[in-house]
């Protein structure tokens, strides 16, 4: 595209064009400590399938991706702000104890502000996505019962993430053809204040647009990714989009998962300071801390296995493009601040531990001490006794 093009395209209103496509709403749960790895057959009255990735023509033959257990379920039909769509819904569950629920909502507007009301999408009997997901979420929690270990009593604030797909070209009009990143050089500021949940466009300033919109990323000249902490927007060909919106599951995933980390190891840490504290409930806390010992032991080992599984279902490098998305994804969600931080609380929890394996030995050490004063004793007034009576 010449430069008298790009100008013009940045200068006037962006052309009237209809943007087509669907918008994927992700949300993640923790339901449990850890799950059974023995298979499922059906869930929801639905069976279940090993998730399987379709190749393209820019992934490598060796390209590697996680494969969770799957189920489709049968497509709603509801009354959306444009008349009737087909919701198509996807569960996925992984073994360490979470579950992602994709639904996705086709849409056709004239531009892409029109697309900002589906962010909390309102279907005419009431209700909106999330509260459908919800339920879904804990029917599904339900039904898995008896393959969870330890499972939660109630399912937690869920972990939300919307991808906006546009998979019609970027076309003018007339027939012109637009490069992705002059387009979104041109629609800089309703893309921000789309992935932004901003209504009022005009009032957003440069410095926001600027930053909601500088993580992208672009393959060829067609397509594009814009990456920010509560949306992405795609533009792609069809084929293409799947890739990147599973990619982004699996960082939300792993961003629910952290959380659900630093909860539990929060109320450990907690526990143990109570059973480490003064007081005469602490002394006798200290003299019976064998359970909270192997609780602490056990604790250690589990979640640092399962912080390693939680960061191996990111294996795919292979396609250096989609590691460079899931690189802005991760800096987006700050997924190296929370490992950082339920690193350092697993340390603080190894220090616990030892300092409680400590505090056992010297109880130990002052019992046997005290044992042999006793019999020490003990002995000496048995001698006593004796010679008295001689």
């Amino acid at each position: 595209m010449t430069r008298a093009i790009v100008k013009s395209l940045t200068e006037r209103p962006p052309p009237v064009m209809r943007y087509t496509g669907h918008v994927t709403y992700i949300y993640a749960f923790d339901v449990a400590y850890e799950m059974s790895r023995q298979p499922l057959q059906t869930l929801l009255g639905q069976p279940v399938a090993q998730f399987q990735m379709d190749s393209n023509k820019r992934a490598p033959r060796q390209l590697f991706f996680y494969r969770p257990q799957m189920v489709r379920l049968p497509p709603l039909e509801r009354m959306g702000p444009q008349g009737p769509v087909r919701v198509e819904r996807q569960v996925k569950i992984f073994s360490i104890g979470a579950i992602s629920i994709t639904v996705r909502v086709p849409f056709d507007v004239a531009s892409v502000a029109e697309l900002v009301q589906f962010h909390d999408l309102r279907f005419s009997n009431g209700s909106t996505v999330h509260d459908e997901v919800l339920l879904l979420a804990d029917e599904v929690r339900r039904e898995l019962g008896p393959y969870l270990m330890r499972p939660v009593e109630r399912l937690e604030a869920d972990e939300a993430y919307t991808v906006f797909c546009i998979t019609s070209p970027l076309d003018t009009p007339q027939g012109v053809h637009v490069a992705a990143e002059d387009w979104l050089e041109a629609n800089r500021r309703p893309v921000a204040a789309l992935l932004a949940e901003e209504g009022d466009v005009a009032h957003l300033s440069d410095q926001e647009a600027e930053e909601s919109t500088s993580r992208y990323l672009s393959y060829y000249d067609h397509d594009m990714v814009v990456v920010d902490w509560d949306a992405a927007l795609i533009v792609d060909e069809p084929r293409y989009i799947d890739e990147m919106v599973y990619l982004m599951e699996l960082a939300n995933l792993q961003l629910a998962e952290l959380e659900a980390y630093d909860r539990l190891l929060d109320g450990v840490i907690e526990r143990s300071y109570r059973d480490l504290g003064g007081g005469s409930l602490g002394k006798l806390r200290r003299w019976t801390g064998t359970k909270t010992l192997k609780d602490l032991r056990e604790l250690r080992i589990d979640l640092a296995r399962l912080s390693d599984e939680l960061s191996n279902i990111t294996k795919f490098f292979g396609d250096w493009h989609l590691a460079r998305i899931y690189q802005a994804l991760a800096a987006r969600f700050h997924l190296a601040d929370w490992h950082k931080t339920t690193d350092e609380k697993l340390k603080t929890l190894d220090d616990l531990y030892q300092l409680l394996q400590a505090d056992r030995n010297n109880r130990y050490m002052l019992l046997l001490e005290v044992t042999i004063v006793l019999l020490f004793v003990i002995d000496l007034v048995m001698l006593f006794r004796g010679g008295t009576g001689r």
